[in-house]
């Protein structure tokens, strides 16, 4: 009987490919087939302070209360690169030696509870290369195949992934497969052929091909809160409202038009903040029956007056309040990619269906002996 490897590492071929939405899937799935999962982040670089004051990766709170997973938080996230950490370690006040042995018990005691280890990276292969700790060293360090993540694209996404396969080749680090990630539909079929066809010259197999999910792309306020540095002033236990339309209001002719609508109005602007109440609290009259799931984001150095925002209270709107001009408050919105957040349960559901059941499970365990 063939025994499985112990664990999988994920990487990705750049930023915003969807790694850890794979990885959810990936944990999901394979603690589904009987295998005891566990998650470790062994490099991190967005980080979040937790309740006991440890400093962790922001992905690891997520995995651990999803999965219910017991193991300890530091633990899961060893190595951190917080700002400043790249000069620190070029001026030799940070040893790779303790980053290593950092990582090696962290790994150690995880594999103690779990058969099964899934790792996840930090951006490309190469990402890490200047402290001398890039996904491609991790995982050659700790034995452990990797399975690339990319775009799900053809011509694009073949080129990244043989960067990233280079790379790991350069380090003798055993590549298992590829998944692609947010393939669209109409396309789909034409990319799982021919990118199929494309791996064989490597001897690689495409494990998924993941359709893209207009809700996972969707932010929420909450997302709008760290984008901004801001905190909603009204509708907070909205926060988690999702939104798929950005619209700028500038005269009434631009009151919400769509159930799911986003709405970026000027602070001072008394007026068309309360058109749009007066708009929303008519069409809940008139239609009780529809969901009209607003948001607002009210922008410029004027902030609304404190009778506006009793009146927003009232509502059951998310809103937020920036400084900035609705012009930069707009762009900043379409240049953000949001992220999976840990109290974000109907996104974490959707990425664990919608991943669980675009990869080929058994074929992965094939690989895995």
């Amino acid at each position: 009987m063939h025994q499985f490897m112990k664990s999988l590492f994920i990487a990705a071929t750049g930023q915003n490919v969807g790694k850890t939405t794979v990885c959810l899937g990936l944990v999901a799935g394979l603690a589904q087939r009987g295998h005891n999962v566990g998650y470790l982040k062994p490099v991190g670089q967005e980080q979040v302070v937790t309740a006991d004051g440890a400093h962790v990766d922001k992905d690891v709170g997520l995995f651990r209360a999803h999965f219910h997973l017991s193991d300890g938080e530091e633990q899961m996230s060893p190595v951190l690169f917080p700002k400043g950490f790249t000069r620190d370690y070029l001026d030799g006040k940070i040893k790779r030696e303790k980053l290593v042995a950092d990582i090696d018990r962290s790994f150690a005691a995880l594999q103690k509870h779990h058969s099964l280890l899934v790792i996840e990276g930090t951006g490309h292969t190469g990402v890490g290369s200047i402290v001398d700790l890039n996904n491609a060293q991790v995982a050659k360090h700790l034995k452990a195949p990797v399975v690339l993540i990319a775009s799900g694209g053809l011509g694009s996404s073949f080129d990244e992934l043989e960067l990233n396969r280079v790379q790991c080749e350069k380090y003798g680090v055993s590549v298992l497969g590829v998944i692609l990630n947010r393939v669209l539909e109409d396309k789909r079929d034409m990319i799982v052929k021919y990118m199929t066809k494309a791996l064989a010259r490597w001897n690689l197999p495409l494990l998924g091909a993941i359709p893209y999910d207009a809700f996972l792309s969707t932010p929420s306020m909450a997302d709008f809160e760290q984008l901004f540095d801001a905190k909603v002033i009204a509708g907070k236990e909205h926060k988690l409202r999702h939104f798929d339309q950005i619209r700028l209001v500038s005269t009434p002719a631009d009151l919400p038009s769509h159930p799911t609508q986003l709405l970026i109005i000027p602070g001072n602007r008394d007026d068309l903040i309360m058109a749009v109440l007066h708009r929303y609290w008519a069409l809940q009259l008139s239609h009780p029956d529809e969901q009209l799931e607003l948001g607002m984001i009210l922008t410029g150095k004027t902030a609304p007056v404190q009778g506006v925002v009793s009146e927003l209270k009232k509502a059951p709107i998310p809103v937020l309040y920036t400084p900035v001009s609705s012009f930069v408050a707009l762009k900043m919105l379409n240049t953000h990619t949001s992220k999976i957040r840990p109290e974000d349960l109907a996104k974490i559901q959707e990425a664990v269906r919608v991943v669980s059941s675009s990869v080929d499970f058994e074929l992965l365990e094939q690989r895995l002996k």
